[in-house]
């Protein structure tokens, strides 16, 4: 299963350059007013399609289960949803003085508004061993607050109120958004026994349907001869987005291993993964919405589709590292009740380092 989503995976990154290579070939047929009439069938039917099969996907008996752990859910949703986009925008103020592209800095701004991803987040923790359980609780959760917080955040920091109006974005965002995500749980309590039997390629169909929204969104800049990205903006972009997600990951670990944190390392595994990752499936269809019709959304959807990749390849490449030293960390417990019962705890049970390759 594990190498199936890895492959999905690397088939969805080679769609996004064929995607934005069809579309720099033969752009008329993707732009609004084209055969593919974007503004209607990307605008709306593709953007809800997503989040019906959203809906329809999230398991929320196991997002009810990891509902306990507040103090965990709370560092990871204000570190997501509030430092991060703050701490972006600081950066942007020393950025701007630079010549990179003005439009790949408020791509970057956008990527630290969105929310946590519904999927590689968790695959991540799982593969190292970490809380699955709070990984999927606060992916879901962040991507139900995103369809609020996110929005406010792109006017907050962009000041795009002044060209898409407060009222529309968040009409066609309940429409397109709310709507089909809450039908889609509904439908879901009716055939939950047919789709767990048959488990239904949920992570394909959404990735089908947004590489024809990225397709059409740069279907528009190549139709427009007035943009001009050049490649130092796009190496100093990469270089940016990986030291951005090196140092947040470093910084989420260690408020997060603290002694006073309260996490366990399973806990802290779940924060440095759901911390520091952002929603692409989510994201481009927000973005499609905020910034309806403005002729260099394409290149502030540029930081998305690059942090997208580089989260998956980064945190692969660190699973071996943090599973050793989960590994490190492992507890074993001792049979005695004790005065050291807490949530994470019931019984109170102490607990005996096991050394490294000891049984």
């Amino acid at each position: 299963m594990r190498l199936l989503e890895r492959m999905r995976k690397e088939w969805f990154m080679i769609g996004i350059v064929l995607a934005i290579a069809g579309a720099k070939l033969e752009p008329s047929i993707g732009v609004n007013g084209g055969p593919l009439m974007p503004e209607i069938t990307v605008s709306y039917i593709a953007v809800a399609t997503i989040f019906f099969n959203s809906g329809l996907s999230l398991n929320t008996e196991e997002l009810t289960s990891a509902l306990v752990h507040i103090k965990l859910h709370l560092f990871i949703q204000i570190f997501t949803l509030a430092f991060f986009p703050a701490a972006i925008w600081l950066l942007l103020q020393l950025l701007s003085i630079t010549p990179i592209n003005e439009w790949l800095l408020k791509g970057l701004q956008t990527v630290g508004c969105m929310p946590p991803p519904v999927s590689s987040a968790v695959i991540l923790t799982k593969a190292v061993g970490g809380n699955e359980a709070a990984a999927i609780f606060n992916s879901a959760f962040g991507s139900f607050l995103g369809i609020v917080v996110t929005p406010l955040l792109l006017l907050l920091f962009l000041h795009s109120s002044s060209s898409v109006p407060f009222t529309s974005i968040f009409s066609q965002l309940f429409m397109t958004v709310v709507v089909p995500l809450i039908i889609g749980q509904i439908v879901r309590r009716y055939i939950k026994d047919w789709l767990e039997r048959k488990k239904p390629p949920f992570g394909a169909v959404s990735s089908s349907v947004l590489l024809v929204i990225i397709y059409t969104t740069f279907c528009d800049t190549f139709s427009n001869p007035d943009i001009d990205l050049d490649r130092f903006s796009l190496i100093l972009i990469l270089f940016i987005i990986c030291s951005i997600q090196l140092s947040f990951m470093l910084l989420t670990f260690i408020f997060s291993t603290r002694n006073n944190s309260g996490f366990t390392p399973a806990d802290t595994v779940a924060v440095m993964f759901c911390s520091t990752h952002k929603s692409l499936t989510l994201g481009i269809p927000m973005l499609k919405i905020v910034f309806a019709g403005h002729e260099y959304l394409s290149l502030i959807s540029v930081p998305l589709l690059i942090y997208h990749p580089v989260q998956i390849l980064l945190g692969s490449v660190l699973v071996p590292t943090i599973k050793s030293w989960m590994v490190s960390r492992q507890k074993k417990p001792l049979q005695t009740r004790g005065p050291l019962a807490n949530v994470n705890n019931p019984e109170g049970l102490e607990y005996l380092a096991i050394p490294p390759g000891h049984k």
